[in-house]
């Protein structure tokens, strides 16, 4: 095994560890808009209760969820021969960097697809393309496009049954109905949200304990793994990426309680379908489709397009930007630190 378990100390195991918790913890702060936009534009809920609800439906997941995802993360993108301390730490530099870029400039990006693309670019910086794993990455791309299309149809389905279901009722009937509905719907898609990116960064971790030596490639992710990354992400978003929520809730499309409920239903059905199916996939995208798809089937010209288009773009170039940074950041720490 290159880069074998004899070279990784104890000590670089526990602070790589470390990073991967800061990306957690980054993954849930930047994320908290995917999980409250909704519920908090729509004035259901404060900022500070929709975190809070959010972060504990995160948290919550352990119990809902099987480690399907953190298995396609930890063996199934890189070839797990190739991973070392310098693989793992350019891979989550990489995302870490990404997630800050977009952050501060308010693009609702995909954390999951930064860490698949800055461990892609490790790993292409040590080995080349052999060290990838083609049907884990042609599947997790592919839903690049087909987890928004997803969210997208159903919220719009949802939309229009609920139109024909409410056709005789009054505006004010249909908010005090959705407004409640919608606690139930916020907290359902704050379940999908955990199950599937905690899972990720506890894939990276199990990588790195089987490359250090400390677990065998058969043994399966240690619960104590599991976890702390699902506490970890839920104390992230507890803190919330408040610079994204306007984006989400009210720049794409005015939402209403209806359409939260109905975009954060079809986001849910979708996080749950990909997590049972161990597919990562990108929260951020799924509830971006479905707000979009709310909004598509009130008015086409209820949607912002041209917003919409920007957000396209980020998630476009997510990929490749996250795996040019960790390559750099691969040779940087093999330069600096061996």
């Amino acid at each position: 095994m290159d880069g074998g378990a004899a070279q990784i100390s104890l000590g670089v195991v526990l602070s790589l560890i470390l990073v991967a918790l800061a990306f957690d913890f980054m993954n849930g702060f930047h994320d908290a808009a995917n999980s409250i936009a909704t519920v908090v534009s729509t004035r259901v809920l404060k900022p500070y209760q929709a975190v809070l609800m959010a972060a504990f439906f995160n948290f919550a997941a352990l119990f809902v969820f099987a480690p399907n995802v953190a298995t396609t993360v930890g063996k199934g993108i890189v070839d797990q021969g190739i991973v070392d301390q310098y693989v793992v730490l350019g891979a989550l530099i990489g995302a870490i960097a990404w997630d800050l870029i977009t952050w501060w400039y308010g693009i609702p990006s995909s954390s999951s697809h930064a860490l698949v693309g800055g461990l892609v670019g490790a790993a292409l910086a040590k080995a080349g393309t052999w060290a990838l794993i083609a049907p884990g990455i042609i599947k997790i791309v592919l839903f690049i496009f087909i987890s928004p299309a997803l969210g997208f149809a159903i919220a719009a389905l949802l939309m229009l049954a609920v139109a024909w279901v409410f056709r005789g009722s009054s505006p004010s009937r249909i908010d005090r109905w959705f407004r409640r509905l919608q606690l139930v719907s916020a907290s359902f898609y704050s379940l999908g949200h955990g199950g599937n990116d905690a899972q990720k960064t506890a894939g990276i971790i199990w990588m790195l304990l089987i490359a250090s030596g400390h677990l065998h490639p058969r043994e399966p992710i240690p619960n104590w793994v599991i976890s702390i990354c699902y506490i970890t992400i839920g104390l992230g978003t507890a803190f919330g990426g408040w610079r994204i929520v306007k984006t989400m809730g009210q720049r794409i499309t005015k939402l209403r309680p209806v359409g939260g409920f109905c975009a954060e239903t079809a986001g849910g059905i979708t996080l749950f379908s990909t997590a049972a199916l161990g597919i990562p996939v990108s929260t951020t995208h799924t509830i971006t489709g479905a707000i979009v798809g709310v909004g598509s089937a009130q008015n086409i010209s209820a949607v912002r397009w041209g917003i919409a288009g920007t957000i396209v773009w980020a998630w476009i170039l997510t990929i490749p930007c996250t795996a040019f940074i960790a390559a750099l950041s691969w040779w940087l720490a093999r330069a600096l630190l061996s």
